[in-house]
């Protein structure tokens, strides 16, 4: 079993669902073993989060964009991680990354751009979205995978006035189960 773990902070429920979305795609492939991971509101996760990140062969990372960059919590659980970066204890890991926000651009780049450093800095192997971009052309709609049209990871949005029940749409949802398939189905036929 090739084995991945989502760490994610949620500030209000949003980026949580999201998290449930690319752990649903990533478990519906044959030999992926998935586990969630809740980023705690003071930064931290349990010893046994710590122990399952360690043996994961990919490790998605995900937090809502705050300010221009990952939330609080997150940069917290990422600046911890420095006794792992010491030992290199995740390089040659597979990493990817989603965030979400209230708007459509919201500056989601950015922190999909800083968990790219991040990954890179523990000497781990970058997973991107690999879709084109959605809702991009005359033909196009808000129903489209990748809506907000993003390379580097997944970026979704959220209506800032509605809770997660609601919001982010389907098409985030879809597009990130299918975000989900495409980590899995890669570090599945990479670990054979």
């Amino acid at each position: 079993m090739a084995s991945i773990a989502i760490v994610v902070h949620s500030g209000y429920g949003h980026t949580a669902a999201v998290a449930e979305s690319v752990r649903e795609g990533a478990a519906a492939v044959a030999g992926a073993e998935v586990r969630l991971i809740a980023v705690a509101k003071d930064g931290t996760i349990t010893d046994a989060d710590w122990a399952a990140l360690d043996a994961a062969n990919a490790i998605v990372f995900g937090a809502p964009t705050y300010m221009g960059s990952a939330s609080g919590p997150m940069k917290t659980f990422m600046d911890a991680t420095s006794k792992v970066w010491m030992k290199q204890g995740w390089k040659d890991k597979f990493a990817a990354g989603f965030t979400n926000s209230g708007s459509w651009a919201g500056d989601k780049q950015v922190t999909l751009m800083q968990f790219a450093v991040f990954a890179a800095q523990h000497g781990m192997l970058w997973i991107p979205l690999g879709m084109f971009p959605g809702f991009n052309a005359s033909t196009g709609s808000s129903e489209d995978l990748n809506r907000t049209g993003h390379f580097l990871g997944l970026g979704t949005q959220s209506n800032t006035d509605q809770g997660a029940d609601a919001t982010p749409p389907a098409s985030d949802h879809a597009t990130a189960r299918a975000f989900g398939r495409r980590i899995a189905e890669t570090v599945v036929r990479l670990a054979r």
